[in-house]
């Protein structure tokens, strides 16, 4: 009998070690290098919720690059979403699957369709948006089982976020080997790719063949994994859903950043970095919330960010990977500019000579309004162009600079009319009107700033606040299966699919349109970038 004992016994150790995937009714396991994990199973779906990657960062791991995780004694339970990291309830449209909020919030999430652990799957790495301040891992509209199905391992990861995230201190600077602060969630992400890239292949997943992706804060975040040398080689592929770190002042120097921090710590009270991570989560987070409190930049610390951003781009000391980067028709409204004034000419030209004192006319001429009726839509794209789509823009200039393939879309698709038949417009389907409206600075009634998300990831019916419409699912099938041919190939034109050529400035029609009418056409746009970037500082 021990010979059959010892044979089974040797049987069960392989079989876990390279993972029981199987959709045969048991739960799947996976062997991991730092323990067994048993995550569950839809329809030939394995998820493994919960996944940690680095320990919790409590106690004196507040404020600190993260640690490798450790290892775990037993069989962990991946069968749940981990806490979210901690944050105020800022933004109504994120919905949470996670069960609270937490410090201890390091962990991920992975989808897979793999049935073996040997088949090498392309993956997928989704970062959240939410302004570095607010987001989780397990909102439903980031949800992977849909890529899983298209034959992608599909992972979401936590980061730490706001003042625990971001905080950056002389003394933090002081005590840290490389004598900065500061970035901590964006080393959070590095660490989980360095996870996955040891793991991944237990998972069905291939270590070589990992896209990361994100939208607007995780856009940013990819545009930041993309610049630090900490993350090189972790990654064959990104994508950036509109954001980016290359816009005007969006990394700050170390020295200013902390001076934020001990401005943060003198409104809670505290004279020194001890007194600061002996304080509660709870205080910490409900400080950030008074007025001017809640605002931790990103800074070049020496470490994650050795030099400037656009320093580190212009001398080619980045990631030279393939791209695909693009940003909404209507990333920003008309009333960001002029607030509660009526859209009227003289109200526009008021509001812009405002904004910009000493280069009004040279931004008059480039969102020219001839009359009233132009003030919504150029105002639109001027607002736009502020907050998210000059920054993407400078993103994909200066990454075709490496030589990098670099595809470049515009997305168009107007959300449709709310469910509640209270609040449904008279145009279920605004983007017809739209498309009439479309000047080439921009749309009213546009996709607004994180509406494609649900398109891109397939996941349109996981959001049940909008009457999606046949249209809607056709955009989501035409976005998603570019979105999976580039995850597979760093390529995402296939059969079926509107021809996507690479993005060049000096071709006729670099840019895919992807909305109602799915189609390449030329850039309207260049010289206004061309003018931001000339009176950036940075």
């Amino acid at each position: 009998m021990k010979p059959i004992a010892l044979l089974f016994c040797f049987s069960l150790i392989t079989f876990i070690s390279s993972a029981q995937l199987t959709a045969d009714g048991s739960l799947p396991t996976v062997k991991t290098a730092n323990g067994i994990l048993q995550g569950t199973q839809n329809s030939g779906i394995a998820q493994f919720r919960g996944v940690p990657f680095a320990q919790p960062p409590v106690g004196d791991l507040r404020w600190k690059a993260p640690q490798p995780v450790k290892n775990w004694e037993g069989t962990l339970r991946a069968d749940h979403f981990s806490a979210r990291p901690m944050q105020l309830p800022i933004y109504s449209d994120m919905r949470f699957r996670s069960p609270g909020i937490s410090e201890d919030c390091l962990y991920l999430n992975i989808w897979t369709p793999a049935r073996t652990g040997n088949e090498q799957l392309p993956v997928l790495v989704f970062f959240y948006g939410g302004g570095m301040k607010a987001g989780d891992a397990s909102e439903y509209r980031y949800d992977g089982e849909s890529m899983a199905r298209k034959g992608i391992v599909a992972v979401t990861v936590n980061y730490r976020l706001g003042v625990f995230g971001f905080l950056a201190h002389p003394e933090l600077s002081q005590e840290s080997t490389f004598h900065g602060s500061g970035n901590y969630g964006l080393m959070d992400q590095t660490e989980a790719l360095r996870w996955l890239h040891k793991n991944i292949a237990a998972f069905g997943g291939n270590p070589e063949n990992i896209t990361i992706a994100g939208e607007s804060a995780g856009s940013s975040s990819v545009c930041a994994q993309i610049v630090t040398p900490l993350a090189r080689n972790l990654f064959a592929g990104a994508i950036g859903e509109s954001g980016s770190i290359l816009k005007m002042n969006s990394v700050i120097k170390l020295k200013e950043a902390e001076q934020i921090g001990l401005k943060f710590s003198k409104t809670v009270s505290a004279n020194s970095l001890k007194e600061l991570r002996a304080m509660p989560a709870e205080q910490l987070l409900n400080a950030t919330g008074k007025t001017g409190s809640d605002n931790f930049p990103l800074d070049i610390d020496g470490y994650f960010f050795p030099e400037s951003p656009v320093t580190l781009y212009k001398t080619g000391r980045v990631a030279k990977v393939p791209v695909i980067i693009g940003w909404n028709s209507e990333e920003s409204n008309w009333k960001s500019i002029l607030g509660k004034d009526e859209p009227t000419k003289e109200n526009y030209t008021k509001a812009v000579k405002k904004l910009y004192p000493s280069n009004s006319d040279e931004i008059l001429k480039l969102y020219a309004a001839n009359d009233d009726s132009d003030v919504v839509v150029v105002a639109t794209s001027l607002a736009s162009d502020r907050t998210n789509a000059f920054g993407s823009w400078r993103w994909v200039d200066l990454h075709t600079k490496t030589n990098s393939p670099v595809y470049r879309y515009f997305f168009t698709k107007a959300r449709p009319g709310l469910m509640a038949e209270v609040n449904k417009p008279i145009l279920r389907d605004s983007q017809e009107t739209a498309v009439k409206n479309f000047t080439g600075l921009g749309f009213f009634q546009g996709a607004v700033h994180s509406a494609e998300i649900e398109y891109a990831l397939g996941n349109l019916p996981s959001n049940r606040v909008y009457d999606w419409q046949p249209s809607d699912y056709m955009v989501s099938t035409i976005m998603q299966d570019y979105f999976v041919n580039f995850i597979r190939t760093k390529n995402p034109n296939g059969t079926g699919l509107p021809y996507w050529p690479l993005y060049q400035s000096w071709q006729k029609d670099p840019i895919m349109f992807i909305g109602y009418d799915t189609h390449r056409a030329p850039d309207k746009t260049r010289e206004r970038y061309l003018y931001f970037d000339k009176i950036s500082d940075n």
